[in-house]
């Protein structure tokens, strides 16, 4: 057991040593957590909005204050004619109309080039009209009332990090040892292969979880997201998460001969599916088939949405068994293959 705890003060102290790798580890999530709450959001704001008022009534009158008054929509300016707002739209100077006909319905005009943005602003204009009008439409917004991109960002924010960090880095930890030709030396040491493989997992494990803390704290207390579930849960499953990254960097680890190879392959197996097949931009279910089928082999696809269940809707852990089913299957199979490979490979 001494030895093995001094396998693991030596690849903790190796990581320590390196400024870099430490750089990497706690500013990348950090910086992330930054720019998805503040820079790079889907945040409905200052929409420079036209209304039409050749058919005005208090009425609409009373909506249309309401709109000015939001924090999502400006009131740039007033014209006569739809032509008119369209006029303004194409020109870039406004980004959507109200128009109000004569039998007191309401005709939105929006620019539509970015459909999704286009989407959202037509949600939050109807969202705060009607609620003007409790006898034409009243709606409730469950969860997430002022429509925040950070309350979706979160989660996915750690899926992607807890995932490249773990797979990537241990991955490499243990090629940069067969490169440099020292992972023979380890291996005929008095402790077991097995345990020289768990020893330099281990130090990625806890800097895992000071990565989990960090962007729980910053996701709480900087973006205010809340975490309305329960806290041992939300750690619960990502323990389970962060040990299933770590059998997927193994078992890249046992495939690789170079630290080249292992970084590319990381990039590849892990960080172009997390982005795009995860559910974190896109939601899934609007993916072509082919897509979900392969979306559903993507290990953060299945710990975003429990994240996103446990985290935002407060749910229990009873709500998300579908997923810390699949997550433990995966990391049962990840690691009963790496294993078998690098027993082989001691062969």
């Amino acid at each position: 057991m001494k030895q093995f705890i001094a396998f693991v003060i030596k690849e903790a102290k190796h990581i320590l040593r390196d400024k870099r790798t430490m750089l990497i580890l706690f500013g990348m999530p950090v910086v992330m957590m930054l720019l998805f709450g503040f820079a790079i959001t889907t945040d409905v704001k200052n929409v420079r909005t036209v209304v039409v008022t050749s058919e005005m009534s208090p009425r609409t009158q009373q909506a249309v204050e309401r709109l000015a008054q939001s924090e999502y929509f400006i009131i740039t300016q007033t014209v006569n004619t739809p032509r008119e707002a369209e006029q303004l739209i194409r020109s870039q100077k406004a980004d959507m109309a109200l128009v109000f006909t004569q039998n007191r319905g309401m005709q939105m005009m929006v620019d539509g080039s970015d459909p999704n943005m286009a989407q959202q602003w037509t949600t939050y204009a109807r969202q705060i009209i009607f609620n003007s009008q409790p006898s034409i439409l009243n709606s409730k917004l469950l969860y997430n009332p002022q429509m925040r991109s950070a309350y979706n960002f979160v989660p996915a924010i750690m899926g992607m990090l807890l995932m490249l960090i773990c797979a990537m880095m241990t991955s490499i930890s243990i090629v940069r040892e067969k490169e440099k030709g020292t992972m023979e030396v380890l291996l005929v040491s008095p402790v077991r292969p097995l345990m020289v493989i768990v020893a330099k997992a281990v130090p990625y494990l806890v800097l895992a979880f000071g990565i989990l803390i960090t962007i729980l704290l910053m996701a709480r207390f900087v973006l205010g997201v809340p975490v309305a579930g329960s806290l041992f849960w939300i750690l619960a499953v990502s323990t389970l998460y962060i040990l299933l990254a770590l059998s997927l960097g193994l078992f890249i680890s046992n495939v690789a001969q170079t630290q080249l190879v292992a970084l590319l392959m990381s990039a590849m197996v892990l960080l172009m599916p997390v982005v795009m097949l995860s559910g974190m931009l896109f939601p899934v279910e609007t993916m072509p088939q082919v897509l979900q089928w392969l979306a559903a082999v993507v290990p953060p696809r299945y710990y975003i949405e429990a994240m996103r269940k446990l985290m935002i809707m407060g749910v229990g852990i009873r709500e998300v068994a579908h997923e810390v089913s699949v997550m433990a299957v995966m990391t049962v199979m990840l690691l009963a293959i790496a294993l078998k490979k690098f027993n082989v490979r001691l062969e």
